[in-house]
């Protein structure tokens, strides 16, 4: 049965005073608001697109989040939606009361974020507003009648670029900085390690977990503390970790965006996260009625959810045509299913003797 549109309260007559009330309120949860060109007026709703907020824990910067924005940004630009975010919510009491502000004051049609460091508050504000479709990155499962959860399924990117790592290294030494032993985190690294041993059975991984989703300085440390330890490729499934490649002069592996803007000698690839599936599929429950799906196959590389960005061949003692050609050829094995990147989500040991995976 297709479920019948559900049409937006008005919001035009009192969206000065209101706008104006939500900016200060998020202010005090220590949340930063912002708005995002449209194809409409994007204060307004445009009429006929929907209101999508984007509800962020991290600060833009921030790799993960800064993809859904960037999703969210496109699909805006398309003229899918109209498109307004806040970021920053850094505690749940923030993120609780956040929402619960967005969702009385702007009345969205969707509110899109990640849940993971507040994951009751979520879906506590979620149940309050059963008419709104909320969909959060997530490790747990969807909640009836309307949260969405979604994940990061970037094992098949993970694979390919350890397998770069591995033909790279010199020193068969590996550095990766991550967030924390997590399991979203855990099956990129570990499908990271079991791509270095493809090209390189003789590398040791060393592995380092900030405790953070963003703090760009210990990662730089961490990162430096495996450069000390004889690493000389990384991986920046954090941020921090490329200045650190930057002022040692290695190469370095970029997370979720393509970042090979911010060192163009140093960044040889990233893990790219396509975010649009997702946000067309969340688009669609906006238009129509709520549910509580599982959205996570929308990352999937065969889905166009993820990829390897393309290999910067420039980088700093420069690229194998070989191994481009290796990792190229995995590429099409993932792609056309003859090939299917393992997952595993247990905690990656400290340091890795690839050989003994």
């Amino acid at each position: 049965m297709v479920p019948s549109p559900r049409s937006r309260s008005p919001r035009s007559i009192l969206l000065v005073v209101t706008g104006a009330v939500l900016a200060l309120l998020l202010a005090a949860c220590g949340g930063t608001t912002g708005e995002e060109a449209s194809g409409g007026d994007a204060s307004s709703g445009g009429g006929d697109k929907p209101l999508v907020y984007g509800v962020f824990a991290t600060p833009l910067e921030e790799p993960w989040d800064g993809a859904i924005h960037a999703a969210l940004n496109q699909a805006a630009e398309n003229g899918d939606i109209d498109y307004k975010h806040v970021d920053n919510l850094a505690t749940a009491d923030a993120m609780e009361r956040g929402l619960r502000d967005i969702a009385t004051n702007e009345k969205p049609d969707a509110i899109i974020g990640d849940a993971f460091a507040a994951e009751e508050a979520v879906r506590k504000v979620a149940a309050e507003f059963p008419e709104i479709p909320f969909a959060f990155g997530s490790g747990e499962k969807p909640q009836p009648p309307n949260l969405s959860v979604f994940d990061n399924w970037l094992q098949d990117p993970a694979y390919l670029a350890g397998m770069l790592a591995g033909g790279l290294t010199k020193s068969d030494t590996i550095g990766v900085v991550g967030a924390m032993p997590i399991p979203e985190v855990n099956r990129i690294v570990n499908a990271f390690v079991q791509g270095a041993k493809e090209t390189n059975p003789d590398a040791t991984v060393k592995v380092s977990f900030i405790n953070s989703f963003f703090d760009p300085a210990t990662a730089k440390q961490a990162a430096q503390a495996q450069l000390s330890a004889g690493a000389d490729v990384l991986f920046a499934e954090r941020d921090g970790v490329i200045a650190a490649a930057k002022e040692a002069d290695v190469p370095v592996i970029g997370m979720m965006v393509d970042q090979k803007a911010e060192a163009p000698q140093h960044v040889v690839t990233s893990l790219v996260w396509h975010m649009l599936p997702t946000v067309d599929a969340v688009v669609e429950q906006a238009k129509s009625s709520p549910e509580a799906v599982d959205l996570g196959k929308f990352s999937f590389m065969k889905q166009k959810g993820s990829e390897l960005a393309e290999i910067n061949t420039d980088v700093v003692g420069g690229v194998p045509d070989e191994l481009v050609q290796k990792v190229e050829a995995k590429k099409a094995a993932i792609m056309d299913g003859s090939f299917t990147t393992p997952v595993d989500e247990s905690a990656p040991a400290g340091s890795i003797d690839v050989s003994k995976q």
